[in-house]
């Protein structure tokens, strides 16, 4: 039984199947990477040194340090390796932050130990962002102790 090809005149050999085969494996290779082209991302360890580094703008503003971060991580969470942990640890510290602020404002008001737990606050609140970023910069996960879960 001839073949389509042999009836049209067409000369198998193995040169033209392993350039068929060439040609596939081309077409295939560029299917796959127009498929993940917009599912890559970056390594921009500097980003995610600066977004922790942006929680410090609260002792500059009062407010600062929840919203930069916040818009970075949104804006970045799609383009940059990393980010939507990072930023995810960044804003649950934050909160936990105002929620360990909020709860020691009555315990002024009672034991005279919130002050103390204020100035704890205050010096972990600045302590572990710069920790922090020194750990993104190397590639390294954050850690922030005594954070709640509130982004997951």
């Amino acid at each position: 039984m001839d073949t389509i090809l042999e009836k049209l005149g067409v000369k198998i050999n193995i040169y033209s199947v392993t350039y068929l085969d060439y040609l596939r494996h081309i077409y295939v290779n560029n299917q796959e990477m127009e498929s993940n082209y917009h599912t890559l991302k970056r390594t921009d360890n500097q980003m995610l040194m600066i977004t922790h580094l942006a929680q410090l703008l609260t002792y500059i503003t009062g407010f600062g340090g929840l919203i930069v971060p916040l818009i970075l991580w949104a804006t970045q969470k799609d383009n940059v390796e990393g980010m939507d942990a990072h930023g995810k640890a960044i804003l649950n510290f934050q909160l936990s932050i105002i929620v360990y602020c909020i709860l020691s404002i009555p315990l002024i008001l009672i034991f005279g130990l919130g002050i103390l737990l204020l100035i704890l606050i205050g010096i972990l609140a600045f302590v572990m962002p710069i920790v922090n970023a020194i750990k993104a910069s190397n590639g390294e996960l954050p850690s922030y102790p005594l954070s709640l879960n509130f982004v997951s």
